[in-house]
């Protein structure tokens, strides 16, 4: 297993990889916006500062996360396993990894929002060291609401 941070000409993999992982939420309500990100918005978040890694094996990429540094803390987002190479540590391996160049960088934190209804990601997080420390309503331009987690982890 080896990650690597992503450079531009990996936008497609991370849109991919990305795409694959979400496709599980299709169904929600309402879906995640993971889904509707194109290869092109994910370019512009690149380009406009965001950061990504991937995870290969075997050369061939299995799972990635974005991430972006705000302040003293970290901020990672999209964090996708494809479907059959989840319950493998890749998601752990990503996190551990984001949290290693977290430290290097001298960041306090590193943290995530996850809605309240995706349980496994929680406990993810929770095994983790992340605990919740914030609950929110955002509300889409639907006019419906998804109930959201803020998971924070103190680093040093």
């Amino acid at each position: 297993m080896e990650i690597r941070f992503a450079n531009l000409s990996d936008t497609s993999v991370i849109h991919d990889l990305m795409i694959k992982a979400f496709l599980e939420y299709k169904d929600e309500v309402p879906p995640s916006s993971a889904l509707e990100e194109t290869v092109q918005s994910v370019l512009i978040a690149l380009k406009d500062g965001e950061r990504s890694l991937i995870c290969y094996i075997d050369n061939q990429p299995v799972g990635m996360v974005r991430f972006k540094i705000k302040e003293d803390s970290l901020y990672f987002y999209r964090l996708s396993v494809i479907p059959e190479m989840q319950g493998h540590g890749i998601a752990k391996k990503l996190l551990s990894f984001l949290e290693n160049f977290a430290v290097q960088e001298e960041l306090t934190s590193i943290f995530c929002k996850v809605r309240m209804t995706v349980t496994r990601n929680i406990k993810l997080y929770s095994s983790m060291g992340y605990s919740i420390y914030d609950e929110e309503v955002v509300h889409k331009p639907n006019g419906l609401s998804i109930k959201i987690v803020s998971m924070m982890k103190k680093l040093g």
